[in-house]
């Protein structure tokens, strides 16, 4: 079977020099990942979970790889800023860590918090199952990518016992540069039993760019523990940012995310969790807000692999201009995962004729016992709804902005940290309409 014919885009990064680390498995690891996605490309449509989502744009442009001057790159302040959230514990330019832009040393006892190179530098065997990995599915040409190039990104860990009340805040800002190029960061996150932690994830834009940025990020909950995770993205207008996260949960474990997606002009995001505990819950909250000629794309998939296991997911999508947003919810209760309880919603809103959202919730049980529930929506405002505001004297415009803000603001009414809730309001009414 030949091999796909090489566009600008995997021939771009294909001659790029990989990251020098001196660790033989890891650098094998780098080779492995970067032939597999040399050899496959990039998916097409034909690729099921790629379905909706068209990269042949893509695959036309090319990217340097890494930016040389991401240390010296300028950021203002006023940037980095969330109210309530405190100052960012980790920030990263185009890949790179800034020390100069983070407080690595303001921790609580029990709680380390490093970046990538520097646990590379000094203690990589502890890392080494999660960073020799090798993705060989059809659709992970991301994934490879981020493996073979990624030589900087977070690792954090929480020991057993220790509740973390301040969230911890981490920051990846896209830099305008010389040129278009591609950064990869590698997180990996690891609580303790019956540790706790608050968790914000940052994706800002600097500048005008059409970088590529890709992430990874593993989670894995012990026993017991307890994560909350808001995740903001507000990418750069002209950039393409494509990543996965994965969970992976002890008995007991619980996490609670809340992830906004307003940025970038192509965004990505495929959650996994896997529940193997007895006992363990996850819970996602979101909303995707595509305009103009925005594509957003939200890949969940939720194993229940053990037993009295929850998941609840509910997500909203609002279109409006031509863009168009995308969300694939999928559930699978595995054999013997007997007294699972599963949920997801997931309804959308288009604000505008050329606007368009594809929803495919799917659900997949192989266990007894087991109470589940999914479905999905598209559709405009009720027209009734609409009318009993306009005979109470509120205007047309004002009308259409308040339910759709209404409807969007849904996902978020269970963020238990107020600051941080009111924040990401203020966002949702900043970018929907009117």
């Amino acid at each position: 079977m030949s091999q796909p014919a090489r566009t600008p885009f995997v021939a771009a990064l294909a001659g790029a020099p990989l990251p020098a680390s001196g660790i033989a498995w890891l650098d094998e690891a780098r080779r492995g990942n970067l032939e597999a996605f040399v050899a496959a490309g990039l998916p097409d449509t034909r690729v099921e979970a790629w379905k909706y989502t068209a990269l042949r744009a893509l695959a036309q442009r090319g990217f340097a790889a890494g930016d040389a001057q991401a240390a010296s790159r300028p950021i203002d302040p006023a940037l980095l800023a969330l109210p309530g959230a405190g100052a960012p514990a980790l920030v990263f330019v185009n890949g790179v860590f800034r020390q100069d832009l983070s407080l690595p040393d303001a921790l609580p006892a029990g709680v380390s918090l490093q970046p990538l190179s520097g646990v590379l530098e000094r203690d990589p065997e502890p890392l080494r199952f999660a960073l020799a990995r090798y993705y060989r599915e059809a659709g992970d040409a991301f994934a490879r990518l981020n493996a073979a190039f990624a030589g900087d990104g977070v690792v954090l860990r929480v020991e057993a016992g220790v509740r973390v009340a301040a969230p911890l805040r981490l920051v990846f800002v896209g830099a305008g540069a010389e040129g278009d190029l591609a950064w990869h960061v590698r997180n990996l996150v690891e609580l303790g039993e019956d540790a706790e932690l608050t968790l914000v994830e940052q994706h800002l834009g600097a500048g005008e760019q059409g970088h590529l940025g890709t992430q990874l990020g593993d989670f894995a909950l012990h026993a017991g523990a307890k994560l909350h995770h808001a995740v903001l993205q507000q990418a750069g207008t002209g950039s393409s940012l494509f990543r996965r996260s994965h969970y992976r949960l002890d008995a007991r474990a619980q996490a609670h995310l809340h992830a906004l997606e307003l940025g970038g002009a192509l965004a990505r995001h495929d959650l996994c969790a896997e529940l193997v505990g007895d006992g363990a819950a996850f819970h996602t909250h979101g909303a995707f807000l595509p305009n103009g000629r925005q594509h957003m794309d939200t890949q969940l998939a939720i194993h229940h692999r053990a037993h009295d296991t929850v998941s609840s997911s509910t997500w909203r999508g609002v279109a409006g201009g031509r863009g168009r947003g995308v969300f694939r919810g999928a559930i699978v209760v595995a054999a013997g995962a007997d007294g699972s309880d599963a949920t997801l919603a997931n309804k959308n809103l288009l604000l505008s004729p050329q606007a368009e959202i594809d929803t495919k919730p799917e659900l997949e049980i192989y266990a007894d016992e087991v109470k589940a529930a999914h479905g999905a929506t598209v559709g405009q405002l009720d027209e009734r709804a609409l009318f009993y505001l306009r005979s109470r004297g509120i205007p047309g415009a004002q009308a259409h902005a308040l339910l759709t803000a209404a409807f969007a603001r849904v996902p978020f009414e269970s963020l238990s940290h107020e600051a941080l809730r009111n924040h990401v309001e203020q966002l949702l009414l900043a970018q929907l309409p009117g």
